[in-house]
């Protein structure tokens, strides 16, 4: 089972995600937490990856598409895998499909969620992040906050802002998201593997609406 995540910033991708990795019982594979990671150690790929995510801009293609190819051949994701952030390009989504094909596998769905540009601004910068690099629960202060301010509900450790949740970075975010994303949409509409769905408070649908039908979709599809 693979399953990709598509959207703008600050749509619900993680969260949709990370609600389908419970309960579907598969990992959560994310390229911005990998490179949060390396940014924080200081590692080559963090400072590199560093200089682009900083200005809203997106990692280079053959930078990304290694560091997945390498995640996708662990053990722990063979029996399934839930790609949040990537593809981003063209370019990925055919790398993908060629890593996979190699593997005898292939995209099961590919998840494309859509939000009003005024709600993704609300969320991201009303967002805040477990600092815990094991939990990495996702919280907002306005939607959805913590029964403790600052303090993560799960683990109790510190949440944090991350440093590219700022107005300007966002709109600079959806602005480059936009410019790549319709090939992306039409690969996988072509291949008739797309799902489009509007998560969006105007009509009273989250993530984790989205997340448990989706959850229900592929788990009646496993008992045929």
């Amino acid at each position: 089972m693979v399953i990709i995540m598509l959207g703008a910033p600050g749509t619900g991708k993680g969260t949709v995600a990370s609600i389908l990795a419970d309960k579907l019982n598969v990992p959560q594979v994310s390229t911005g937490d990998i490179f949060r990671k390396n940014i924080k150690e200081g590692t080559d790929l963090g400072n590199l990856a560093s200089g682009y995510i900083s200005k809203g801009k997106l990692v280079p293609d053959d930078v990304t598409i290694n560091l997945v190819k390498d995640r996708i051949q662990e053990n722990d994701v063979k029996e399934g895998i839930i790609l949040d952030g990537f593809p981003r390009t063209i370019v990925q989504a055919k790398a993908l499909d060629e890593i996979l094909k190699n593997q005898g596998r292939k995209v099961d769905m590919a998840v494309n969620l859509t939000t009003p540009k005024e709600e993704i601004i609300e969320r991201i910068v009303n967002r805040r992040v477990c600092s815990n690099q094991s939990c990495k629960t996702v919280y907002n202060i306005l939607l959805n906050p913590p029964k403790e301010q600052g303090v993560c509900d799960k683990c109790g450790h510190e949440l944090i802002q991350r440093k590219d949740d700022t107005l300007e970075t966002v709109e600079k975010r959806i602005e480059t998201y936009v410019k790549t994303a319709k090939p992306i949409i039409d690969f996988y509409n072509e291949k008739k593997v797309l799902q489009t769905e509007v998560v969006s408070k105007s009509i009273n649908r989250l993530g984790a609406d989205v997340a448990n039908d989706l959850a229900d979709f592929f788990n009646k599809r496993e008992m045929i």
